[in-house]
């Protein structure tokens, strides 16, 4: 069964999501609600999905970047965003420190936003520590792509969207990007934009 993702202007997405606890973490219902989360951004398809973004304010996530994702763009790209599969894995009650605050700007677009994209600015590494389906601890080290993952997925948690942090001149719908800009590296766009 599919989770019915809301879209910008729900409040859900503007709240910061509350810690679930120990025991809620182990229950059956979380259980239930990662496996449907998972299925439901496989189906988007997309690379990552927050409780928040399927009407649920709590502090949980689910991650992955499957390799036909990966295998599907140039080298060049993957190079160029460092980007690599990321297996599945959930993330719940995160901690984000960033470790490298270059900015890393790249185009990027959210299952809540649909049909937008837009150049944001994301740190170029991040310390996450958070808890698995289990509740157990997990600490990750991310750069690259993934760095923005986490990044994009925790700022959901905290009641943010990738539009908050865009550069503005920048938005486009995917149509425009495949179009205009897709390829081309980001100084180019931002010049040509006047960003």
């Amino acid at each position: 069964m599919l989770l019915k993702i809301v879209q910008a202007g729900e409040p859900v997405l503007r709240r910061r999501g509350r810690d679930l606890t120990p025991d809620e973490i182990r229950s059956p219902g979380v259980t239930m609600l990662i496996d449907l989360m998972r299925e439901t951004m496989r189906d988007a398809p997309g690379v990552g999905l927050a409780a928040t973004q399927i009407g649920e304010g709590l502090r949980l996530a689910v991650i992955e970047d499957r390799a036909a994702y990966v295998d599907g763009l140039s080298e060049e790209d993957r190079e160029r965003r460092r980007r690599r599969e990321i297996p599945f894995h959930v993330i719940i009650n995160p901690r984000l420190t960033i470790v490298d605050p270059t900015p890393v700007e790249f185009f990027e677009g959210c299952l809540s936003v649909v049909g937008w994209t837009a150049i944001v600015p994301r740190a170029a590494a991040v310390h996450v520590d958070a808890l698995d389906e289990k509740g157990q601890p997990i600490s990750i080290d991310a750069d690259g792509w993934y760095a923005r993952i986490l990044q994009h997925e925790i700022d959901h948690l905290d009641g943010n969207l990738y539009i908050d942090r865009m550069h503005p001149r920048s938005l486009c719908t995917h149509e425009s990007h495949a179009r205009l800009w897709s390829g081309l590296p980001i100084p180019e766009v931002k010049k040509a934009l006047g960003i």
